[in-house]
């Protein structure tokens, strides 16, 4: 999911879209059940479930902006098949970058 644009997007957006998350997982390759996997989102603000068991929860939308509004966010994605665990470091889509490179000609 951190080659994802999409989600990309949606965390500089401070969008709680977990669609695009677990749309990531997907084309990845790995092999899980999208309706066993369980979302956080954390941060300096907090920890939210987003989904459970593959379906959204009752969450506050404003407290997922203040998470996601934080300079770090983690998103924790457990698929719930065995003790293995993964960390990746990306960064978001921001303005400027993709006016740069919209803006870039060789």
């Amino acid at each position: 999911m951190i080659t994802s644009n999409l989600t990309k997007a949606a965390i500089f957006g401070h969008d709680a879209n977990w669609g695009r998350i677990l749309c990531a997982m997907g084309y990845s390759g790995a092999l899980f059940d999208p309706e066993k996997v369980d979302l956080f989102f954390e941060s300096a603000a907090g920890r939210m479930q987003i989904i459970k068991d593959g379906v959204a929860v009752d969450y506050s939308e404003e407290k997922a902006t203040e998470i996601l509004s934080q300079p770090e966010v983690t998103a924790v994605a457990d698929i719930k098949m065995g003790r293995e665990a993964a960390a990746a470091w990306g960064c978001d889509l921001t303005f400027d970058y993709v006016k740069i490179n919209a803006d870039y000609r060789s």
